[in-house]
């Protein structure tokens, strides 16, 4: 088992390397493309024709867009993103600071939404045939029809306005300083630390957004769970499993659900791709500082060292998570498992 897993992390490591490039080379060139320009945004407002020439040769923005594309790849080589136009900071510097709370936000989302998906699909599998199912079929259906950010909005007026029991804006209550750690997490590092007011507060914080998320994907997972059961429910094991006198709630957790959740699985691998990509409007609404508000600040500014980098940055994140999903589907279907 070990050596399909090394060797399937081996294979996914050779292919992203051309899959980054291409991505980092996309992004790059459609970047140099666009009407802004980083030497005249670094200058001060006072600054001459020769001041900007000078500066255009010292970021090497006077060169041909393949040397320019060469060189920055060789600074990422060797671990220098450049630095920021608008908030003048190394990137390295943002990228630290927005990355671990995008991904607290993503996990939160996904195991919100996973455990909400599970339950609905195992509900209408055992409420197949009813008025029960046909309800949450059509509760479903809707959840569907309404993307990420409208959630965020709606929870917003009611959880938040209309009812105000959970903050809706930031990452912790005013006046309370984030803890300083060895993981960069919020929450995991209040926790390390023993400050409970700084993770009770964090926690509060990240519930909208996270059901923004969680909202959005439960209704996925609980449609194609329940499509799975229905089919292994016809396989010849469940109805030897029958036979044997197994009550029904056996044979669905201990038999039917084992193969059933394959499905699930990939479907999970690809929506947590495209819940990277919802949380960029979710963290704006929120207030939210992660990588989803670095990335729309900087485009707002025309910050093209952030957003090449933040851009590379969801790329190897979605690439990760991708080789993440194959392995656990390696792990609960042994029929793949071939040495």
């Amino acid at each position: 088992m070990l050596v399909v897993i090394l060797r399937l992390l081996a294979w996914r490591v050779v292919l992203a390397v051309p899959t980054i490039l291409a991505v980092s080379a996309l992004v790059f060139v459609v970047l140099r493309l666009i009407p802004a320009d980083p030497a005249a945004m670094s200058l001060p407002p006072g600054a001459g024709l020769a001041d900007l020439e000078l500066l255009r040769a010292e970021m090497g923005l006077d060169r041909p867009i393949p040397v320019q594309y060469v060189i920055w790849l060789g600074n990422l080589a060797s671990g220098d993103f450049g630095n920021s136009i608008f908030f003048r900071r190394p990137v390295t510097d943002l990228i630290t600071a927005a990355l671990p709370n995008t991904l607290e936000l993503v996990a939160c989302g996904m195991f919100l939404g996973v455990l909400a998906g599970m339950i609905g699909g195992l509900a209408m599998f055992a409420l197949r045939g009813g008025i029960a199912e046909q309800v949450i079929d059509l509760g479903s259906s809707a959840m569907m029809a309404i993307p990420e950010f409208l959630w965020a909005l709606l929870l917003i007026i009611t959880l938040g306005v209309a009812f105000p029991v959970l903050p809706f804006f930031g990452r912790l209550d005013p006046g309370m300083a984030a803890p300083g750690g060895p993981t960069g997490f919020l929450m995991l590092d209040a926790l390390l630390n023993g400050q409970f007011r700084v993770l009770g507060s964090a926690a509060r914080h990240m519930i909208l957004p996270a059901l923004a998320l969680a909202i959005a994907l439960a209704p996925l997972v609980m449609r194609v769970l329940r499509s799975s059961l229905l089919e292994t429910a016809h396989e010849d094991y469940v109805t030897m499993a029958r036979l044997r006198g197994l009550s029904e709630r056996r044979i669905l957790l201990r038999h039917a659900l084992r193969n059933a959740v394959l499905p699930t699985v990939a479907l999970i691998g690809v929506q947590a791709g495209f819940m990277f990509g919802g949380t960029v409007l979710v963290e704006v609404i929120f207030g939210y500082p992660g990588l989803g508000n670095l990335m729309v600040d900087a485009v707002r500014n025309s910050d093209l060292p952030v957003i090449q980098t933040v851009a590379l940055v969801y790329c190897v994140l979605v690439l990760i998570l991708n080789a993440t999903v194959e392995i656990v589907y390696l792990t609960v279907n042994p029929r793949l498992r071939i040495t």
